[in-house]
């Protein structure tokens, strides 16, 4: 046997829950995104710069870290070169539909 339906306080309480607004936080521009990127890309360029100076001085003895950090900076700028590629390309087309 099938119990019988004992009201709709279930209901409610999940209307209440969706009615009430959500705060969302402020959309990032596109102007500090690539801000951010920006000087992320220039910080790692800087911190593998440091590490040669480090090795070169002595200072550091392990090789092999130093590479890492070269090597991280070196990809990251070509990440960040490939993504500006695309971006352009992506512009231009858009300048080239007709509306």
């Amino acid at each position: 046997m099938i119990p019988p339906i004992s009201g709709a306080s279930g209901i409610r309480q999940i209307d209440s829950l969706v009615s009430q607004p959500t705060t969302k936080p402020p959309a990032a521009s596109f102007g500090n995104v690539l801000e951010a990127v920006i000087d992320k890309v220039e910080l790692s360029r800087s911190n593998a710069q440091e590490s040669v100076q480090r090795f070169v001085g002595g200072e550091e003895d392990e090789l092999h870290s130093t590479i890492l950090s070269v090597q991280r900076a070196e990809i990251e700028f070509e990440l960040a070169l490939q993504v500006k590629n695309k971006v352009v390309q992506a512009y231009q087309e858009i300048m080239r539909m007709q509306i």
